[in-house]
């Protein structure tokens, strides 16, 4: 209640249309990311990066790690979003 009447007295407005815009803001990047997520490289990528963290997470004691299809999967995907967001600046 004490917030609110500061609020009043000072004379801030309530500018709850700017919060609702700020909210529905999208990152063109993700959305890129995500798109090129589903080509068909990048989900041959992934599959092989699921795998392994499978093969990595049953096992109770293992050396292996899924670092390199990690980077195999990240590396494919952008990739991809190289060539359309600076396909989308010119």
């Amino acid at each position: 209640m004490v917030f609110e009447e500061k609020m009043i007295m000072n004379g801030e407005p309530e500018d709850e249309e700017e919060e609702e815009e700020e909210e529905d803001m999208v990152d063109p990047l993700e959305t890129m990311r995500l798109k090129c997520a589903e080509t068909e490289h990048c989900v041959h990528t992934q599959e092989r990066l699921e795998d392994c963290e499978t093969r990595v997470g049953s096992r109770s004691s293992t050396a292996e790690d899924c670092t390199e299809e990690l980077f195999d999967f990240l590396h494919a995907r952008d990739h991809c979003v190289s060539h359309k967001l600076f396909h989308s600046v010119k």
